[in-house]
């Protein structure tokens, strides 16, 4: 029996598209992907880092770096909160389509760091607070993905 299992470790460059709007959380999300990046022994220097407008555009500038091939894995931050409008379905939704369309179409992990909350206090939850920082998380599913990747095309 050939088993694969997924490690925290290096194995390319990172890329991470980081929306501007709602800073004050993506800053956060984005600290803590940086630091699972230095966990899993990704040198700062391959690791590159690109700021978007909002949540909406994380999919198609993910899916330019994508095309480039440059990448082992990307990852996605951003954030969501719940309004009056539908406004919140149809970023939410339409953005998580793109990121998973990159993902699947080029066969390269996205972490999804895309924060969808009621409320800033669970957006504050999520990025560092009690409920974990989920652009940790994200690297992390991310690089951890890759890893599979690399094991899987080399066997």
């Amino acid at each position: 029996m050939n088993e694969l299992r997924s490690q925290l470790r290096a194995t390319g460059r990172i890329g991470i598209v980081v929306s501007s709007y709602h800073e004050r959380i993506t800053t956060k999300l984005l600290e803590g992907a940086l630091a699972c990046c230095r966990d899993a022994g990704v040198p700062d220097s391959a690791v590159d880092v690109v700021w978007v407008s909002g949540a909406f555009e994380l999919g198609s500038v993910t899916a330019a770096l994508a095309e480039q091939g440059r990448y082992t894995a990307l990852v996605a931050i951003g954030v969501v909160i719940r309004g009056e409008t539908p406004h919140f379905e149809f970023v939410a939704g339409e953005t998580s389509r793109a990121l998973g369309t990159v993902s699947t179409a080029r066969a390269l992990p996205v972490g999804f760091g895309l924060l969808t909350v009621d409320t800033m206090a669970q957006a504050l939850e999520r990025a560092g607070g009690s409920a974990g920082n989920k652009g940790y998380e994200a690297a992390e599913a991310a690089i951890r993905a890759a890893d599979v990747i690399r094991q899987v095309r080399a066997s």
